[in-house]
């Protein structure tokens, strides 16, 4: 699944070639998402210019003169631009065609995605819950700390709650918390002050560093296939079951938790 630097990955592809742009049409060829696509779509947008094109969570916010396309890649989705008529694949369900010639094509074989719109998004009912966003100044050690008191669950779907901060997914929360050296099953809420302040500087430093290495999917955003990452080359336990660790030589042990595979170090986290 497209995770926080991935979705952010996307915004930075695609707004240079979005914003500023008069949307001529919107082709929908499947409308079966996890939500319906709405019906009036192309009637809503076509004719606007599209003026920003931002992100909240896992959500990318595709800011129109009067509206706002809301959008969610879902576990397998994907947006990238293509020229105007370009025939489609099967799983490529949507084209938001530009008068510049090009169209946002967005493809999701397993239809768990979402395009939606709202007049008020930050408002709507998908987004009005959410925490803040990691990289800003409202999310820090001290929130995590005072949040998770009384807290018997364990710390990593503490962090991946998007209630307490949004887009620290599976794989950048397990890295976090090795960075951080906690081990993924203790309690959240018997995780001390200095360590989650800790933690939260950990969470900081790993996603923007995915994002500034194009996060685990790295795309090229006009036309073709998707190419490899580079921050997958760079992961310490996600994924690596059974390894040794890269600090301490010790093999990493797995588990889940929350329904997600979780990997740590005996060792280095505690």
């Amino acid at each position: 699944m497209p995770e926080l630097p991935e979705v952010e990955t996307t915004r930075r592809g695609i707004a240079p070639h979005l914003e500023g742009q008069r949307v001529s049409r919107v082709v929908v060829r499947d409308r079966r998402l996890r939500w319906p696509i709405p019906e009036d779509l192309d009637v809503r947008l076509s004719g606007q210019r599209i003026v920003q094109v931002e992100r909240r969570a896992k959500y990318l916010l595709i800011n129109a003169e009067v509206g706002t396309l809301i959008s969610h890649l879902g576990m397998s989705g994907n947006l990238r631009l293509v020229e105007v008529g370009m025939p489609a694949l099967k799983h490529e369900h949507v084209d938001i065609e530009l008068e510049s010639g090009l169209a946002l094509r967005y493809t999701d074989p397993r239809r768990f995605g979402a395009m939606l719109w709202s007049l008020d998004p930050l408002n709507h009912e998908l987004l009005i819950r959410l925490g803040p966003e990691p990289l800003t100044d409202l999310f820090d050690g001290e929130r995590l700390f005072q949040l998770s008191r009384g807290r018997s669950m364990a710390v990593k779907p503490f962090i991946m709650d998007n209630a307490v901060v949004v887009g620290v997914g599976n794989i950048y929360a397990t890295e976090a918390l090795f960075a951080a050296g906690i081990d993924p099953r203790r309690a959240a809420g018997g995780i001390s002050r200095a360590r989650y302040l800790k933690l939260a500087i950990e969470i900081k430093r790993i996603l923007a560093h995915a994002i500034e290495r194009g996060g685990t999917t790295l795309r090229d955003f006009i036309g073709g296939d998707g190419q490899p990452g580079y921050f997958q080359q760079e992961l310490f336990v996600y994924g690596r079951g059974g390894e040794l660790c890269k600090a301490c030589g010790t093999e990493l042990r797995e588990i889940r938790l929350g329904q997600r595979a979780s990997v740590w170090c005996p060792r280095c986290q505690s």
